[in-house]
């Protein structure tokens, strides 16, 4: 057991983490060809429901059908299906916390896979300050009220939207890259339209490809830039304290070497200047663990699963990752 937990910690969890999502990414984008149907639609992690091959379905397209009842129904069988979808979906979130999106998600993983083509363009990324970088952060949190309102708003007169409840019944949906980016892996091009049919979707599906051109910009300028500003990923920072896999610090161990905030896609300082806190994961935070694969200080930062470490770091790991002698 010693021998494989060595052999674990000095591993290259990035070389892991690339072939995990090719197999994820291939499992939620092409399943459907096996007929897999994978989570019953409840996913945390952005698999998008127009894509017609998928074998499973993004978390937040159920939501928003499922929230579109009045409110005299919300204890009714219909708010039993809205209760039965949460807890669904918490406990897949809570079986990886939120290495949901580091791992699997698709969104994420076509992100990470243009920060590769603008590396090899020699294209550099941009930095920003942390007045900037807390305001954006907080983006998530807007459309995630937003989306839940709407969806509740469509069925109890709220801003006098009942009359547009076929419109808005997906209105994140509409404007999610998910909706044009991911279809294009399986040759389908016709999600990059603008819907003249009403004012409403004309609207909606035109910002929807504004905001496809910021996702593709943004990728090349900053690493995993619509992450930053991804509603799914405020919905599970909210749920984040009952996973089961754990991102933990040792402030006694820390040398403030800068290391973890150095690698880290999302820019996230608290990892490194944080000397207090045991459980360090942020809102931005995808569970990555490159930060743990950079620390060179033996057991200061590690993953663990039920309590149990799976992956900490360590001197010799850090050395030999860096191609050095431990």
């Amino acid at each position: 057991m010693k021998r494989l937990r060595q052999a674990i910690n000095n591993s290259d969890i990035s070389r892991f983490r690339f072939h995990f999502q090719l197999f994820a990414f291939g499992l939620l984008i092409y399943g459907g060809y096996l007929a897999i149907d994978f989570g019953s639609n409840y996913i945390p992690a952005f698999a998008c429901p127009f894509v017609e091959t998928r074998g499973g379905t993004c978390y937040l397209y159920p939501l928003q059908h499922q929230l579109n009842m009045p409110l005299s129904q919300l204890f009714s069988g219909r708010g039993i299906g809205l209760l039965t979808g949460f807890i669904t979906f918490l406990l897949m979130f809570v079986l990886f916390n939120k290495a949901w999106c580091g791992f699997a998600c698709p969104l994420g993983t076509v992100q990470d896979w243009i920060t590769k083509l603008r590396n090899r363009f020699g294209i550099r990324y941009s930095t920003y300050s942390e007045t900037v970088f807390s305001r954006q952060k907080n983006i998530k949190y807007v459309l995630l009220a937003l989306l839940l309102l709407l969806s509740l708003g469509m069925s109890n007169s709220l801003f006098g939207m009942q009359k547009l409840s076929g419109d808005f019944s997906t209105s994140y949906c509409m404007i999610c890259p998910g909706r044009t980016v991911l279809p294009l892996f399986t040759g389908d091009m016709s999600q990059l339209v603008i819907d003249f049919s009403s004012k409403t979707k004309t609207v909606l599906t035109g910002l929807g490809m504004a905001v496809t051109g910021l996702f593709f910009t943004g990728a090349f300028v900053k690493k995993r830039f619509f992450c930053l500003l991804c509603p799914m990923s405020a919905l599970q920072y909210i749920f984040s304290k009952a996973g089961l896999l754990r991102l933990k610090k040792d402030g006694m161990k820390c040398t403030r070497c800068g290391n973890c905030y150095r690698v880290c896609d999302v820019g996230i300082r608290e990892i490194a200047d944080d000397l207090e806190s045991t459980m360090i994961v942020q809102d931005d935070c995808m569970m990555c663990l490159k930060c743990v694969s950079a620390c060179p200080e033996e057991g200061c930062l590690k993953a663990t699963f039920l309590g149990l470490p799976v992956y900490e770091a360590t001197e010799q790991g850090f050395f030999k990752r860096m191609g050095g002698r431990s």
